[in-house]
């Protein structure tokens, strides 16, 4: 089994070790938190060291997952992504078991993919995004780098959401609507119309 380091250990940590055990692809060999964050455990997980132990940790394992969450902006994410990247880490899919996913559909890179989420045929996944539990992604939809739709979110056919963006939970979005980059959209909104530039 490929070993798999987690870069955070705050709440969504949880639920990627959750989601990592689930899909059974990967052994977490633990966490990378806050200087004064070592040596505790989360979930049965030990975090290990601080951001300056990554160069060391990448000499026996070659993949991350950046399991530090997202609403207001994905900077920390961005610079994650970044730096893990100049170290020569992988990021994997990680979808559960119990999602579906189109085999018709694209996914990049980091991307994180909860329990009973539904993405569609001709569905657009960027790089390190996160699709968290029950959301719908339905046909031709494009989801840009960097962004998180949020539980229960209804994104309907056509729509294209721009990088960096949050969608919050049980938000639906008609169709064809493109939202643009670095929009927070709080939970429970009804998005029929959008302005454009």
């Amino acid at each position: 089994m490929k070993k798999l380091i987690l870069v955070g250990a705050g709440g969504h940590a949880k639920s990627l070790i959750d989601l990592v055990e689930s899909n059974g692809d990967f052994k977490i060999i633990g966490l990378i938190g806050n200087s004064h964050e070592v040596g505790k455990t989360i979930l049965g997980y030990e975090i290990l060291g601080d951001d300056s132990i990554l160069k060391l940790v990448r000499k026996d394992c070659a993949h991350a997952l950046i399991a530090v969450g997202q609403i207001m902006d994905c900077k920390k994410r961005k610079f994650l992504a970044n730096h893990l990247n100049s170290l020569g880490f992988e990021f994997p899919i990680i979808s559960s078991k119990f999602s579906h996913i189109s085999k018709h559909s694209k996914i990049g890179e980091g991307t994180t993919i909860g329990h009973g989420v539904v993405i569609n045929a001709n569905v657009s996944i960027g790089k390190h995004c996160i699709i968290n539990s029950q959301s719908l992604l339905e046909h031709d939809s494009n989801i840009e780098d960097f962004c998180h739709i949020s539980t229960g979110a209804l994104i309907n056919g056509g729509v294209n959401i721009g990088e960096g963006s949050f969608i919050g939970s049980n938000t639906i979005i008609r169709e064809n609507i493109k939202i643009t980059p670095k929009t927070c959209i709080s939970a429970g909104k009804r998005i029929m119309a959008w302005p454009q530039k």
